[in-house]
């Protein structure tokens, strides 16, 4: 019997991939800080593996823009300037609305039916001032409409872009009345997308990735 081309054979993870998402899942929860120091020894010894995987998933990690290689010095998590922020903001704020805009063009009404339990959740969340609940439910909202509107490539830059702003140190729902403005801006533009009006949603959405900006200003003069 001929071998099975080896082509074929379906593999498990490389073990530098598994230790990537490891060490991403922890940069994104801040148990690696921005701006800390990565102790390649101490990971190696914790994972029980060789340091050549991990560095292998350090290198991965930097083409992200999770971490910061430097030579002689090692691996640093990458820390967001105000400037950065700046910068990052107005892309996604750009590539949302455009999400938006696709998706109320697309959406049926079980995907607008959807949408509005997504938003029920947001409206319990914000009354009980449950900000950590809030924000999960705000990200499902965001990846239902990514969902909808059914661009994958905009759904991978959209993906790429949350990664660098999930490493600011900052949640800007933790700002006073925040929370009951992002709850507004959700409902004004799940109006829109009733109306199927998409230049509206598309604008509605830009508004709220910059008004999200705009309280981590804020946040960041009241500390």
């Amino acid at each position: 019997m001929n071998a099975r081309p080896s082509s074929h054979i379906l593999t498990a993870p490389a073990l530098y991939e598994q230790v990537a998402e490891r060490l991403r899942s922890r940069i994104f929860a801040h148990e690696l800080p921005p701006g800390g120091w990565i102790d390649e020894q101490a990971l190696a010894s914790e994972y029980g593996i060789s340091r050549t995987p991990l560095r292998e998933a350090l290198k991965v990690l930097a083409a992200e823009g999770l971490v910061v290689l430097k030579p002689r010095r090692g691996c640093y998590v990458t820390e967001l300037s105000e400037q950065d922020i700046d910068e990052v903001f107005p892309v996604m704020a750009l590539l949302e609305g455009r999400v938006a805009e696709e998706a109320a063009r697309r959406a049926t009404s079980a995907d607008f039916a959807h949408l509005a339990a997504i938003h029920e959740e947001l409206e319990r969340h914000a009354a009980a001032n449950d900000a950590d609940r809030f924000f999960e439910a705000n990200q499902r909202f965001h990846a239902a409409l990514q969902t909808i509107a059914g661009n994958r490539y905009l759904a991978q830059l959209i993906d790429d872009a949350r990664k660098v702003i999930k490493l600011t140190r900052r949640d800007s729902l933790r700002l006073e009345g925040r929370l009951k403005q992002s709850l507004a801006e959700h409902r004004a533009i799940l109006e829109a997308l009733r109306l199927k009006d998409a230049d509206l949603a598309g604008q509605r959405m830009r508004d709220h990735l910059l008004s999200g900006r705009a309280a981590l200003a804020r946040l960041a003069t009241s500390n």
